[in-house]
């Protein structure tokens, strides 16, 4: 079969990894697999995994003729006139290629590709929709709002990849969506369980991982608590894990505040070495998804104490297999990690069931399940287009009566 996957996502994160790690799986049974891809990274392992595979891969932020730097310095004065482009690549480059059997879209939220699927759906071919974020921090403009729902509702399928992101998409459209769908997204940690246990006897040491964008990670809120007097002499360290456009901001903040034991140690590709000397993982975000460095850590037998956001409280259970702030506020947060250290002698055995608990959410090879549910989607999405064809033909039966099928 013949699959186009579509991502506008301008950096590589953990949004792109189900669609990704799908395509090649596709690819590698033998489909035949295009990327559409808004701002190609050849140095990305998934990237060069599709190239291996004899993927086409095009580059939607691209001119022709024109050099990428230039390009980026026109695509910074009018962001609108950068998705104009993109649109125009994606409608020219559908257009000259073979009909594809599924066109799969992926957002990193749950609006912010919808002018790439209406191309989609302008040319009226099969697609489907990849939401891995929605937030109340992110609420259409009114003018948006006709598009918007006009893709989702002629997309036949819209996954999402938590139960709260498919519902919050569905009040802020004001519609019910009745194909909507929640998938899992691939982890970059073992499926077996792991035995070993960090050192505790002289210090507990915590793993804050993701971007570094404090509007929707909340990095600050974790910061100020942790300044607070009643978590100065305590023997707990914090490391955060990742990089992006305000780390420099967050390390003068730390420095400013005095915070000894708190360190920024970049960007690690191997998230299973990071567990190796961290008891458990602390996300103080506004908004999620469902956070793939939450399913790693509790994947990895590590206690998670997360924020009540997004898919985080579908997962984890307050007291039992992690701990919940009930807000993305610095006392919410503060409350959390403070049972949470009331509790530090059971963390082991937290993340034991955190590790069990997970395992029945989580399916073992989730990019082989959504491609096997892309498949059947494709599959369905041509008996439909034969089926009105087959209405008006007229068949000869075995006793030379006819009838019309």
């Amino acid at each position: 079969m013949r699959f186009v996957f579509v991502s506008g996502n301008r950096a590589w994160g953990g949004s792109e990894e189900l669609w990704s790690a799908t395509a090649a799986v596709l690819a590698a049974d033998g489909h035949r697999v295009t990327v559409f891809k808004s701002g190609v990274d050849e140095a990305e392992l998934r990237i060069q995994r599709l190239r291996a595979l004899a993927c086409p891969i095009r580059d939607l932020a691209r001119f022709p003729l024109i050099p990428k730097r230039l390009f980026t310095a026109v695509r910074s004065v009018s962001s609108g006139l950068a998705y104009a482009h993109e649109a125009l690549r994606l409608l020219t480059g559908l257009a000259v290629m073979r009909r594809p059997d599924l066109v799969v879209v992926s957002q990193g939220g749950n609006h912010d590709g919808c002018f790439l699927a209406e191309v989609c759906r302008r040319l009226r071919l099969p697609y489907a929709i990849i939401s891995q974020k929605a937030s109340e921090l992110y609420w259409p403009a009114d003018w948006q709002q006709p598009t918007i729902a006009a893709v989702y509702r002629s997309a036949l399928a819209c996954f999402f990849v938590s139960e709260h992101n498919r519902q919050l998409t569905e009040q802020q459209l004001g519609m019910p969506l009745p194909r909507a769908v929640v998938v899992r997204n691939p982890f970059l940690v073992s499926w077996q369980e792991r035995a070993d246990w960090p050192d505790d006897k002289c210090q507990w040491r915590l793993a804050c991982i993701g971007r570094l964008h404090p509007k929707e990670k909340g990095q600050d809120l974790l910061l100020r608590v942790l300044a607070r007097p009643h978590w100065r002499d305590r023997p707990l360290s914090v490391t955060f894990y990742g990089v992006g456009l305000q780390r420099d901001s967050l390390e003068r903040m730390a420095n400013n505040l005095g915070l000894a034991r708190v360190t920024f140690a970049g960007f690690v590709r191997d998230v299973a070495v990071i567990w190796s000397s961290h008891h458990g993982l602390i996300l103080p975000s506004r908004c999620e998804g469902l956070p793939l460095v939450l399913v790693e850590a509790m994947l990895s037998g590590r206690v998670p104490i997360v924020t009540n956001v997004g898919g985080n409280g579908e997962i984890v259970e307050d007291g039992a297999t992690g701990f919940i702030a009930v807000a993305p506020t610095e006392d919410a947060l503060d409350d959390a990690m403070e049972r949470a250290w009331s509790e530090r002698h059971r963390w082991r055995k937290i993340g034991s069931a955190a590790a069990t608990q997970i395992r029945t959410v989580v399916p073992r090879e989730p990019d082989r399940c959504f491609a096997s549910s892309l498949i059947e989607l494709a599959r369905s999405s041509a008996k439909c287009e034969i089926a009105p064809v087959l209405r008006d033909v007229t068949i000869a039966a075995p006793d030379d009566r006819t009838i019309n099928s």
